[in-house]
């Protein structure tokens, strides 16, 4: 059984002849003399019987015409979902998994964008972590927004932007004005995010790399209040470009070019290949992309 039937024996039923069904469905009249011998193979029943009123349905069809009509609706509202997504009377409740930088980068003008074009959804936050992949299969998670080269095969994504390095201290720092020397980099105290997406490996690996060696006196697992804390210590941290000018705007920082050209990295959003399609992923991802692009 298909929807082809369904629809040849709703038709006929409806008609009472072959020819002006097979008119009303498009389809050559072989086609539905085909289609009526497939059905009257599977029920094992005549189903319709030509007579001088046209062709008549026997009690077995009769029978049947309200659950096939049931069965070819449901498959009808199946196959002909609106395939747009409309943010503007939507209320769904979208989940991005983002970095600590894609926080500070993206959310606010995120927010404020879904506010303006769909003011009834709904944004939920997750952190980053080893299941991102499992949710992102799942639909447990719409998007993953950040640095995450763990995400970069077996998932689609789109590069938002490339990133590099500054270092950033508080405004007043006692040995460093406006340059930060090779030398100065090596001996001042140095705090050290690990936080995903911070892009502390391409650091450390450059580092190693020239064989030069910093002075970690602070390890933060997370990127939040590191701004207050470059402003009330000593402390350098070297951070993607984008999260230093954020700082220099909110704290009393500044943020300076290393000393070491380190290499550059993207910035991207990830999701599942089963979500490729789908209208209102696809409308997040636009959205999320507007931001930057």
């Amino acid at each position: 059984m298909d929807m082809k039937l369904l629809a040849v024996f709703n038709e006929i039923y409806q008609t009472r002849n072959v020819s002006r069904a097979a008119d009303n469905l498009g389809l050559p009249q072989t086609s539905v003399s085909l289609a009526l011998g497939r059905l009257r193979r599977l029920f094992n029943d005549p189903l319709f019987v030509r007579t001088g009123a046209g062709m008549l349905p026997t009690p077995r069809a009769a029978m049947l015409v309200p659950q096939l009509r049931q069965a070819l609706e449901l498959l009808q509202s199946a196959t002909q979902q609106p395939s747009e997504f409309d943010p503007a009377s939507s209320s769904r409740s979208f989940r991005i998994a983002m970095t600590d930088i894609s926080h500070l980068e993206f959310l606010p003008a995120l927010v404020n964008k879904v506010a303006k074009a769909a003011p009834d959804v709904r944004i939920e936050v997750l952190r980053i972590t080893a299941e991102t992949p499992k949710l992102l299969e799942s639909g447990g998670a719409d998007l993953a927004i950040g640095y995450m080269p763990e995400l970069e095969a077996g998932f689609y994504q789109q590069r938002l932007f490339d990133d590099g390095f500054a270092c950033v201290v508080r405004r007043q720092h006692p040995r460093i004005d406006r340059n930060l020397t090779e030398s100065r980099f090596k001996s001042e105290p140095h705090v050290v995010l690990t936080a995903p997406g911070t892009g502390n490996e391409i650091v450390e690996h450059e580092l190693k790399r020239r064989g030069a060696q910093r002075k970690v006196a602070l390890s933060l697992p997370t990127l939040p209040g590191v701004g207050n804390l470059l402003a009330n210590t000593d402390l350098i941290a070297t951070v993607p470009n984008r999260v230093a000018q954020t700082l220099v705007k909110i704290a009393r920082v500044k943020a300076l070019a290393p000393p070491y050209r380190f290499p550059v990295f993207s910035i991207k959003q990830h999701w599942h290949e089963r979500y490729q399609h789908d209208p209102a992923n696809r409308w997040l991802r636009s959205t999320v992309a507007e931001l930057v692009l």
